[in-house]
């Protein structure tokens, strides 16, 4: 039986484009494209219906939990409140980029414990589809057991490789070196003798890495390579298992990296903001060139959704072409056949977007056929459609 139809929008479908149909959705997935009796509908007319985005890499959570140095939240609040807003700019799956360090407080063992802990008893109460990306610090050599026997749980959903720790010891007597411990809670002389006694470990950190990538290839886990420096780095993620490259620190090492038949992943605030807010690669560049070809929330959700509108702005390429960047080409990537394409049989997760100036507006969001989120204009929409008939999961 047909639960919820979406009518008068142009839906971009695979090797077709925008195309002015219906949807059909039932059970939590797309059941069919065109006209149908089914009563329960949403008015998307003069509207663009999209894929649900897809975003890999996405840590601005982190203001959740703490949203000043040392002013800590719990783990469940932080997630309830970050849910709220992916699905307010048409996020449907979301991999939390979640920092495993030597440091304490934030990225420490105790708030991953937490994190993990609130985001399964969340499992059957949430919406939005939200995943575990393991920032692994190469350091963090006390915690290698724990992290790969959650691997082998099942409890992360993709593994990156980190290295923070020496760019960390360089900053520690800079101006603004205070608030590494101010962000882990501790006093910044502690907080240095806990890098330095981190660092002391270096000689142990490859065989560490090859530990939980052996973990991570065992369970079949996607992983990403972190800030690669040279083609050389990269060249050395990809003999772990790596087949994606996250944030290259220059275009040589994107291009080396695409040559090889990897992924490119690159920040949405980027192309939003214009450049790097750090002076490295442009993501518009590196999209236009053909070496980026995914797009990431990073520290800013709402960039994941302006950021195609954006680039199709600019003539380069199409709104079509631009959207696969947040949608199919992450799924690709992290080995999600069941979404990233608005087709039949493929999980019903959908934005309706008014792409009318001055810059494109979510007006519903739908996660696994439920209508997960609604604007004051989506709710007229769906409630003049269905005066007297409830719309099931809403």
């Amino acid at each position: 039986m047909d639960l919820l139809r979406v009518i008068g929008g142009r839906v971009l479908l695979p090797g077709s484009g925008f195309v002015a149909t219906d949807l059909i959705i039932a059970d939590g997935r797309i059941s069919g494209i065109g006209a149908s009796r089914c009563a329960p509908e949403f008015d998307a007319s003069g509207l663009l219906v999209l894929p649900g985005i897809i975003d890999l890499h996405g840590d601005a959570f982190e203001r959740q939990l703490q949203p000043r140095p040392g002013i800590n939240f719990n783990a469940s609040l932080a997630l309830a409140d970050t849910e709220a807003q992916l699905l307010a700019n048409g996020i449907t799956t979301a991999y939390h980029g979640l920092t495993l360090s030597w440091e304490p407080g934030l990225r420490g063992l105790a708030a991953w414990r937490a994190f993990l802990a609130a985001l399964e008893d969340l499992r059957f109460r949430q919406t939005c589809d939200m995943r575990i990306h393991l920032r692994w610090e190469a350091f963090n050599l006390e915690a290698l057991d724990e992290a790969m026997a959650d691997i082998e749980a099942g409890k992360v959903g993709l593994l990156a490789f980190n290295d923070h720790t020496p760019g960390i010891l360089q900053k520690l007597d800079q101006p603004g070196g205070h608030t590494y411990g101010k962000r882990a809670g501790v006093p910044h002389a502690a907080f240095k003798a806990l890098a330095e006694q981190a660092a002391s470990r270096a000689a142990e950190v490859e065989a560490g890495l090859m530990r939980i990538a052996a973990a991570a290839r065992k369970v079949h886990l996607p992983m990403a390579s972190h800030d690669d420096d040279t083609p050389a780095a990269r060249a050395r993620f990809r003999a772990l298992g790596a087949g994606i490259c996250e944030f290259p620190m220059a275009e040589e090492v994107g291009l080396a990296a695409r040559a090889a038949g990897d992924f490119v992943v690159m920040g949405a605030p980027n192309v939003v903001r214009g450049g790097s807010h750090i002076g490295w690669a442009s993501a518009t560049e590196l999209v236009e060139s053909g070496i980026c070809n995914i797009l990431a929330s990073d520290y800013f959700y709402a960039a994941l959704l302006q950021a195609p509108f954006i680039l199709a702005a600019r003539g380069s390429l199409d709104l079509a072409s631009a959207w696969a960047l947040v949608s199919t080409n992450p799924a690709a990537a992290a080995g999600l056949t069941d979404r990233g394409r608005i087709a039949p049989g493929l999980r019903a997760d959908l934005l309706v977007v008014d792409p009318s100036p001055p810059q494109p507006r979510s007006i519903a969001t739908f996660a696994g056929g439920r209508v997960a989120w609604l604007s004051a204009a989506g709710w007229d929409r769906l409630r003049s459609a269905v005066a007297t008939e409830p719309v099931l999961g809403a």
